[in-house]
């Protein structure tokens, strides 16, 4: 057994592990002045850099947690090591050859777990990536070819192959001397009957490591449809594998990811390999497990995430239903990160790595373009339940778009987001929407001050208000419909109930229409009779019974020209409406992919503002 390193060796670990290059791979860090680097600490969640290092004395130091030392202090406290295998860690990166007290070269044997479980991975990669070329994995480099990687592609992944063996890495581990335990220990095998056997079999392998780029995992993918496993299969739990920590392709993005400060987060090892070889270098995807709080702090290191609206993670989803679902889990994290987040789905269901097979490079390229922020893509995913072309409909859309609105923590944000949902559900009455995202917004905030309760619901209050100009207009023009129909003519029957304000008052327009409208009327008093008759109430009968008899407001010489004026003004607001369903439906609407319906709709749109310029006019008489 070799004994303790010594310190003159130690001393050149020391000095050839430039501080600020070891610590740079797992987090990105910027000059603090005076030759000092400041970084986000990976040994505590915040939210500003306290973490500074100074190259010129090889130490860092974190002023929000207090941890500090020097390279060797780093790797154990961020690699759980001891400071043997911390030392040996980073000679064997620097090339160094250590040389112990006991006398030779040889590393200790019995070195750290840690150590021997990476040099077990280290070496059972580079035998799965010999495996690739064997007549055997023929069915893995046609998978590889299909999806438009070549050889040079994936010696860049490391992509491997496991042969069918039982005991193939097995024994070719053994060889290299390596104990059963170790790889049980580290999930490259698992107990058979007769012993320890391949735990991946007939599979294309991809590497998984870590941050500084040492293997600790690997991703298996079934080729053989007699293999009744899962369709991946991934590295079990195990000392130097935590599949909630590790981002496959992190090692190859993380410098690209501080540089551009952005992350591309897909969902698989060839969606990954589809982005870098596109131009997208900066993607990565989870092992096996979805986006938690753990990747978030790998990222956050990684953007250096500490300005607002600075950098970008972008989220791909497939385009079907699980994909849209796993974008709004990612929702409930979003504000976990200082940064911007965004989502971008390709709308016919193709992964980066189909469409890049389809549609080539640019199209890859195009989708991470297209992104759009998550909080939109959230909002705008309740809305897409709903029927927006009936009033019912679009309220159900809010009810359904409001709370999650309401989750925005940023008030102005969320302030913002409720007017555009206005907007996108063309109820065009932003105070009414952002009264209800208010509501929700105050139970949020209750709930995340712990308050389990619910808010006091205000006093009912009637929707509409009898004193509103509006409502009021619409009461003299059934007074008018009452008392003298023949005023008014076909025109007013176009009127639908639905373009009056208060029920009470569309519940007296219904009764209009069930009697047959205006047109045919006979005579004053046998109309009044007849909607009575039809009335559905005696509610409604009374109100017909006061409108008949109450006087109107006219201050116009001509009864003629007020109904003429009152009838304008209806026609002209329920045209309000109506160009706010069109607008609303304009804005859903892709116009260079539906540009036949948008034309058809924009079309609509013109002629519906110039009718409502025309009743304007004629309606300006009843201000």
């Amino acid at each position: 057994m070799a004994g303790r390193i010594r310190n003159e060796d130690i001393a050149l670990v020391r000095e050839r592990s430039s501080v600020e290059e070891v610590i740079g791979e797992y987090l990105q860090l910027r000059s603090a002045g005076g030759g000092n680097l400041k970084g986000l600490c990976p040994f505590h969640d915040e939210k500003s850099p306290s973490f500074n290092v100074t190259p010129a004395r090889g130490l860092f130091f974190c002023f929000g947690c207090g941890v500090g030392g020097d390279v060797i202090k780093f790797v154990q406290d961020m690699e759980h090591l001891s400071f043997s295998e911390a030392v040996e860690r980073l000679a064997s990166k620097a090339g160094i050859q250590l040389r112990y007290e006991e006398g030779g070269f040889t590393p200790r044997q019995d070195g750290g777990q840690r150590a021997r479980l990476v040099a077990a991975h280290k070496a059972a990669a580079e035998f799965f990536a010999e495996q690739l070329n064997t007549p055997e994995a023929i069915i893995g480099r046609k998978f590889l070819s299909e999806r438009g990687f070549e050889a040079s592609d994936a010696a860049h992944f490391g992509v491997g192959f496991a042969p069918r063996e039982w005991e193939a890495l097995v024994r070719h581990l053994r060889g290299r001397g390596f104990a059963d335990k170790e790889l049980i220990a580290g999930g490259l095998a698992k107990e058979g009957r007769r012993g320890p056997m391949d735990r991946f079999r007939g599979r294309l392998l991809w590497p998984i490591r870590d941050l500084s780029g040492d293997v600790i995992g690997f991703g298996a993918r079934k080729l053989y449809d007699e293999d009744d496993g899962p369709k991946y299969l991934n590295t079990p739990e195990s000392p130097i594998f935590h599949k909630s920590s590790v981002l496959y392709g992190a090692d190859l993005a993380k410098k690209e990811i501080a540089r551009r400060r952005q992350a591309v987060v897909v969902e698989g090892y060839t969606d990954v390999m589809a982005c870098h070889l596109s131009g997208i270098p900066t993607a990565i995807a989870t092992c096996g497990t979805s986006f938690g709080d753990d990747h978030i702090k790998i990222l956050r290191r990684l953007l250096m995430d500490q300005d607002e609206f600075r950098g970008e993670v972008i989220f791909t989803f497939d385009g079907d239903s699980a994909g849209q679902k796993a974008a709004l889990r990612a929702f409930a994290d979003e504000q976990k990160f200082v940064t911007q987040t965004f989502v971008a789905v390709q709308p016919d269901g193709l992964d980066p790595c189909d469409l890049r097979i389809g549609q080539g490079d640019s199209a890859v390229r195009d989708l991470v373009a297209s992104r759009q922020p998550l909080f939109e893509f959230a909002v705008r995913s309740a809305i897409s339940q709903h029927n927006l072309d009936t009033a019912e409909g679009r309220l159900a859309a809010l009810d359904a778009a409001a709370p999650v609105v309401a989750k925005i923590k940023d008030r102005a944000l969320r302030q913002m987001y409720a007017v555009s949902l206005d907007r996108w559900l063309g109820i065009m009455d932003e105070q009414f929407v952002l009264r209800r995202v208010r509501e929700l917004a105050a139970r949020e905030q209750g709930r995340r001050n712990g308050r389990t309760g619910e808010p006091e619901a205000p006093a009912d209050r009637p929707a509409w208000d009898p004193n509103d100009p509006d409502v009021q207009r619409e009461r003299e023009l059934l007074k008018i419909a009452v008392q003298r129909p023949s005023l008014l003519g076909p025109v007013f029957d176009d009127v639908p109930p639905e373009a009056f304000i208060a029920p009470p008052h569309a519940a007296v327009r219904a009764v209009i229409s069930a009697t047959g409208g205006v047109a045919v009327v006979a005579g004053a008093a046998e109309w009044v009779a007849a909607l009575h008759e039809h009335a559905p109430n005696e509610q409604v009968k009374a109100l017909i019974t006061q409108l008949a008899v109450e006087p109107t407001r006219s201050a116009q010489e001509s009864d003629d020209r007020y109904a003429v004026e009152l009838l304008a003004r209806i026609q002209e607001r329920q045209l309000t409406r109506m160009i706010a369903d069109v607008k609303s439906k304009l804005g859903r609407l892709n116009p260079v992919e539906q540009g036949e319906e948008y034309n058809k709709l924009f079309g609509d749109l013109v002629a519906l503002e110039q009718r409502r310029r025309e009743l304007r006019e004629r309606g300006l008489g009843s201000q």
